[in-house]
């Protein structure tokens, strides 16, 4: 028997780098661009081993958990980390970082999370990265929530190493990720004794071994399936189209805010201002003395593929967070998942306005 998962050619050399090359245009890069075969953890922990070391002096921004995973990679590498952390209800400002850096000059590395989908705030990482370019650090950027739903631009941003997965605005698969690196990332790589080399994490391998090579052979059997994933999530935002779907999100993130105002039983959003919401997810906080998990629950009781989930670690309790991302970003999805949040409350004895959010998530989209 045949199957159309199974039983495919292998996945060619020039097959693997012809998707690299859509993926570098998705990005706008010049740099490399270099897909490695895992969930975007592997290159976001694998470009902060490669880049730092014992002698690195680090800024580590914290608008989220993962800014803290960041600062526990790099202590563990050696080096000597500043953490900048804001509330998770806003987003870091250039100015913050340029008085961080002023404070210690001899910083030459910076870390920062464009989106933090888990709170729900995205960060002005045009403006950080003038400063930062200014300040002459290297600039690692995580952009897996961010990308495809707003700008994601390494190179006019100066972004020395940036990383991005599929699984979220792209709406592709999870097993593969990405990450663009400038010429002075790579130097810094081969300058540090303590890379990853010959390793699952190393860089430094696909540098040497594929880009160096011309990419004619890969180091190893490629995720064939996640590849070939990878390549119809991008033919189809290219199909489209990047600002379309960046304006899909927009919208969805407008209305999921709009209609959450006006829906009321104290439901409101987590991320104080508009300006420092990410379009990539929408966090909610639950009415005083209410679980959000309990919340939740009640919710997709009613519809069980709602992209709903409560917040993760300390923040459970009291956060909701409405992923509308992807496939997901769309109007009706925003109406249903406030519809169902809005009887749950009402359940649970809360005054709710469910027209009045249903009139404010039409009048928001656009």
């Amino acid at each position: 028997m045949t199957h159309p998962f199974l039983d495919l050619a292998p996945l060619s050399a020039e097959h693997f780098a012809s998707i690299e090359d859509r993926v570098a245009r998705l990005m706008d890069t010049s740099q490399d661009v270099v897909i490695m075969q895992g969930e975007a953890l592997l290159p976001l922990e694998g470009a902060i081993r490669a880049a730092a070391g014992p002698g690195t002096v680090a800024l580590n921004v914290i608008t989220g958990p993962y800014g803290q995973t960041f600062g526990d990679w790099l202590r563990d590498c050696g080096a000597t980390v500043h953490d900048l952390a804001v509330p998770f209800h806003t987003a870091v400002t250039a100015e913050q970082v340029g008085q961080a850096l002023a404070e210690h000059p001899e910083i030459d590395f910076v870390s920062l999370v464009h989106a933090e989908a888990a709170t729900g705030n995205t960060n002005p990482v045009a403006e950080i990265g003038e400063v930062v370019r200014a300040h002459g650090a290297l600039f690692y950027l995580d952009a897996v929530a961010s990308i495809a739903a707003e700008p994601v631009l390494p190179d006019a941003w100066g972004v020395d190493l940036c990383v991005i997965g599929a699984q979220k605005a792209m709406g592709g698969p999870a097993g593969v990720s990405a990450v663009s690196v400038s010429a002075r990332a790579w130097e810094r790589m081969a300058a540090n004794p303590n890379a990853p080399r010959h390793s699952y994490l190393s860089l430094l391998d696909w540098k040497q071994r594929w880009v160096d090579g011309g990419r004619k052979a890969l180091l190893h059997a490629p995720a064939q399936l996640e590849m070939l994933a990878l390549e119809a999530c991008v033919e189809r935002i290219e199909s489209e189209g990047l600002p379309s779907l960046m304006a899909r999100h927009a919208s969805a993130a407008a209305a999921t805010r709009a209609g959450t105002i006006a829906l009321g039983g104290g439901l409101e959003p987590y991320v104080h201002e508009a300006g420092d919401a990410a379009p990539v997810a929408t966090t909610l906080r639950a009415p005083a003395g209410t679980d959000a998990r309990e919340l939740v629950a009640r919710a997709l009781a009613v519809d069980p593929v709602l992209p709903l989930v409560a917040g993760g670690g300390a923040l459970a309790q009291e956060m909701i967070r409405v992923n509308h991302y992807g496939p997901q970003a769309t109007r009706g999805v925003v109406q249903s998942s406030l519809a169902a949040l809005g009887g749950a409350l009402a359940e649970a004895g809360s005054e709710v306005d469910l027209e009045g959010a249903r009139k404010a998530v039409a009048a928001a989209w656009e």
